[in-house]
């Protein structure tokens, strides 16, 4: 992945009136988001708000009225939004003869990564890891990874094709502190070093006030956005968490 000195600033994500309706059921409405690269973007609410939706939605994963749009103005050219996603959880049965490296270059060439591997390539994959320290998995069977060392390889694998835009889906469950405070720390990293914007859905509270630009409080619309102190401090945050405002 290319470092730069700083995000360009040239781009931004905008969701207009997005809604999601499943059945009878609205899952969302009238979203509307307005993001910069360069931003960690925090997006909470109760269980059931609708948050995965939205991730979903904005992967086109799923039928949604409204749109999304990327603007990027680098040379006077429009280009297409490039998105990474780290899913909550990967499923992966024991006993699966799959290494760190195959899980990663399957999906960055069409040759079948059992015949050879690609010196060049797999340096690549090495230089992605190790943004998030694990590196020295890169030969591991990935069945026999622990739970934080498999979100790290996601997080790695997500970035390595340089995507404006990068979707997670609470990827920290199940981590422990350390990995807690490691994650954080390289979402600051990401966001000060590398020209794209994240959303992050997060229970995380703390963490969110500490590191975040951005929070949007999720109950099928947005109700509340703003700084962290700004969200925080809302009547709308206390009634969703059950707490007084806190700043």
């Amino acid at each position: 992945m290319k470092k730069i000195i700083e995000p360009c600033g040239l781009h931004c994500i905008k969701m207009n009136h997005l809604g999601v309706t499943i059945g009878n059921q609205t899952i969302l409405e009238d979203v509307n988001m307005h993001i910069h690269c360069g931003t960690l973007n925090a997006v909470i609410g109760r269980n059931g708000a609708g948050k995965t939706t939205l991730i979903r939605a904005i992967l086109n994963d799923i039928p949604h009225e409204g749109s999304i749009d990327f603007r990027d103005t680098e040379n006077g050219h429009m280009r297409r939004m490039k998105i990474g996603y780290v899913p909550q959880s990967l499923n992966i049965e024991k006993r699966t003869p799959l290494s760190v490296y195959d899980l990663m270059a399957s999906y960055q060439g069409k040759a079948p990564v059992f015949l050879y591997k690609k010196k060049r390539l797999y340096e690549e994959i090495q230089e992605a890891l190790r943004i998030f320290e694990v590196e020295d998995l890169i030969d591991r069977q990935v069945c026999n990874l622990s739970g934080g060392q498999l979100q790290r390889v996601l997080l790695s694998m997500a970035i390595m094709d340089e995507p404006n835009l990068l979707l997670l889906d609470e990827p920290v469950s199940g981590i422990d502190q350390n990995g807690m405070e490691l994650f954080y720390r390289t979402m600051d990293y990401l966001k000060k070093n590398f020209d794209l914007a994240i959303i992050l859905i997060s229970h995380d509270l703390d963490y969110v006030a500490k590191y975040a630009d951005k929070v949007l409080l999720l109950d099928k619309k947005i109700l509340k956005q703003g700084t962290p102190k700004e969200v925080y401090a809302s009547e709308e945050f206390g009634r969703i968490f059950g707490m007084e405002g806190r700043a």
